[in-house]
């Protein structure tokens, strides 16, 4: 019942920024908190960032200070401003939201590729 895209992922220099995206459409009025996921070639999916419908933020210690999750108030739409970008963020990043209703779902993945 619910889509996600994510859209803003690229190329990088180290020390650059980035803006991610992600527009949720279809049944949106039950969804709760939502979230960025990156997945590193080798790596386990990770949670980036958290922000609940009360707009409550969450960050994993590699990241604060630098990223910053957002979200609109009609909660169909999610942001995470990447600064001070390094080479160790490359990674597939992934939206995901959470309904109501007890379900999850995810968008297909944007890739964010930082060089040295």
């Amino acid at each position: 019942q619910v889509q996600l895209v994510e859209s803003g992922g690229g190329l990088v220099q180290a020390g650059g920024s980035l803006r991610l995206s992600c527009a949720a459409s279809g049944g949106t009025f039950g969804i709760n908190d939502m979230g960025w996921y990156r997945q590193a070639p080798g790596k386990q999916r990770e949670l980036v960032a958290g922000v609940t419908s009360g707009h409550s933020t969450n960050y994993a210690d590699s990241v604060k200070g630098r990223f910053t999750i957002s979200r609109n108030d009609a909660k169909t739409a999610l942001y995470l401003q990447m600064n001070s970008l390094k080479p160790e963020d490359t990674a597939v990043y992934f939206c995901k939201a959470a309904v109501s209703w007890g379900y999850e779902y995810w968008g297909q993945g944007t890739q964010v590729t930082v060089s040295s």
